[in-house]
């Protein structure tokens, strides 16, 4: 791809996500969303293989629907209340169609069929753009409707934590697992977001950061299922010692960062009077932890089998930056200490 067209398509990328941040208005707010669909389809489909194309088509029709449902909700909302603005009281039956459009887009469970077949069609960079930037304009949407005393947002997440964390059980391609991670993650975000949007705020930077921090590993080590990663080590050991680390901070265990988001929304929602959904949040945690582990185990625990007479193959220096790659690693691991900053900082 030339550079003039991707820097174009990432400017873009950029423009739809600020505008559906800045806007007040449904309309804008739709234009946004729709500008940053467009924007991420070709970056999707420049591998030129069928199941890039494929992938590319699926987000497209899910989008595009999603988008006209959107679109439909608040021109119904306009109807019946006479006003276009986000963050005015609107009517529960366009708010209801609202939430489950923007959860379609977000891919929150029982919504999230296609986000494991569109992850498997693409390489792991496009991948991290799609779980990571592509949410915030939606997730942003959510935190300026914040629909009061919502049962469906609550639903929604605990459906999330619970297939995110089932779905990538018996899963071998590592696309696949990190499609399912990211729904049960958008479920945490998503469960607390009514009662304390300033902790979904906090979860999605942790979330971002681990995220890319995984992603960009197994880019290196040129993974793409679960037998690949035993022969990673001899690729980059130190990395990869530090790589189970972070995987373990994906899945919220202490003492890494990861555990900060977790443990904070687990109180909030203590406070809240909802301890039975704070258990069972905690529960379903245990199913993503699980093949977390199982990952681990692949890359630490594990030994290819090698024939040991055979010629050694040439293994050429990555072309990818690590110094971003290492950061992003130390991040991942060591910020669990910077809690109660965190707090006061979401408290203002």
């Amino acid at each position: 791809m030339s550079p003039y067209v991707l820097a174009l398509l990432l400017f873009s990328l950029g423009l739809g996500t600020t505008m559906t941040f800045a806007s007040s208005h449904w309309f804008l707010a739709w234009v946004g969303l729709e500008i940053n669909t467009l924007a991420i389809i070709p970056l999707m489909a420049q591998n030129h293989h069928p199941r890039a194309v494929e992938a590319t088509t699926k987000y497209f029709l899910i989008q595009a629907s999603a988008a006209a449902v959107l679109l439909f909700a608040a021109t119904t909302n306009a109807w019946l209340t006479g006003q276009w603005e986000i963050q005015q009281a609107a009517h529960p039956l366009p708010l209801a169609i609202m939430t489950l459009a923007l959860g379609l887009k977000l891919g929150l469970a029982p919504l999230h069929s296609w986000v494991p077949e569109v992850f498997q069609g693409l390489n792991l960079t496009t991948a991290l753009v799609l779980a990571t930037w592509q949410k915030l304009a939606p997730l942003a949407l959510l935190l300026q409707i914040q629909p009061p005393n919502s049962y469906l947002l609550i639903f929604l997440g605990l459906a999330s934590t619970l297939i995110g964390g089932w779905g990538g059980l018996n899963q071998t391609q590592l696309r696949k697992i990190l499609a399912y991670s990211s729904t049960a993650q958008l479920g945490w975000m998503v469960l607390v977001l009514q009662f304390a949007p300033s902790l979904t705020t906090l979860a999605v930077l942790v979330y971002i950061t681990t995220a890319a921090a995984t992603f960009l590993t197994l880019k290196l080590a040129k993974a793409t299922n679960i037998n690949m990663l035993a022969i990673s080590w001899a690729k980059a050991p130190a990395l990869m010692a530090l790589t189970p680390l972070v995987l373990l901070s994906l899945g919220g265990l202490p003492p890494m960062t990861g555990f900060m988001p977790k443990w904070l929304i687990l109180q909030e929602l203590s406070k809240q009077e909802l301890a039975p959904t704070a258990t069972l949040a905690a529960l379903t945690a245990l199913l993503s932890l699980y093949y977390y582990l199982r990952l681990t185990y692949a890359m630490t625990l594990t030994m290819f089998p090698n024939n040991l007479t055979g010629t050694p193959p040439w293994r050429l220096r990555p072309r990818q930056l690590t110094l971003p790659l290492a950061c992003l690693a130390i991040a991942t691991i060591s910020l669990l200490p910077l809690t109660p900053a965190a707090v006061t900082l979401a408290a203002l």
